[in-house]
């Protein structure tokens, strides 16, 4: 699951939102220096990439993906997922998904200075960009994929996977659709938990 994919999974709770957000940027144990409720955001994150990653269904749309592009795999397909919820969002929230993008970037922007430094430091292109809307298209996705291949000098070579989303498009959203049902209620229960 990439950006969107974990905003949406945090419910309408804002402080589960921005720490599922900041998660990936709060090593280990660091994430105890944030408010508690941020916490919980930043260790439901971390729960929602364990179930994904051993899921069955996402190793079977990475598997599809690895001989091609290795470990990089996982990181491809956690961006597709967010391609189809955000190209399908009408089937999963009754807010449009413009003014859904556009609330969060507003709640990022109040609560700034709790952003780990890594965080503030893309923002700013996030929002001008509009990652987040972006991803409902295949050219957005392509442009996250050309920009996440750059940060890899290249060597991911992830921006080529646009080929394999529109010559396999039918079977990722399958199993996008199926998955995502799933870590819905795995999501939701573990939300009750914290």
């Amino acid at each position: 699951m990439n950006f969107l994919a974990h905003i949406y999974l945090s419910g309408d709770d804002t402080s589960l939102q921005i720490g599922n957000f900041i998660a990936d940027a709060v090593k280990g144990k660091k994430y105890t220096e944030y408010p508690i409720t941020i916490q919980h955001g930043i260790l439901l994150h971390r729960k929602i990439d364990t179930y994904t990653d051993r899921h069955p269904i996402v190793k079977k749309s990475t598997a599809r993906l690895f001989p091609k592009y290795s470990h990089y795999s996982t990181v491809i397909v956690d961006i597709l997922y967010d391609h189809f919820l955000a190209a399908n969002w009408n089937d999963f929230s009754t807010i449009a998904l413009e003014t859904y993008v556009a609330d969060f970037y507003k709640l990022l922007q109040s609560h700034y200075e709790l952003l780990p430094q890594k965080i503030q430091n893309f923002l700013p292109h996030m929002i001008q960009q509009n990652w987040l809307a972006n991803y409902a298209t295949i050219p957005g996705i392509g442009n996250i994929l050309y920009q996440m291949n750059r940060r890899t000098n290249n060597i991911s070579k992830m921006d080529l996977a646009i080929v394999e989303l529109e010559n396999y498009y039918t079977e990722f959203e399958q199993e996008f659709r199926s998955f995502f049902k799933e870590i819905i209620t795995y999501t939701q229960k573990e939300i009750l938990l914290l």
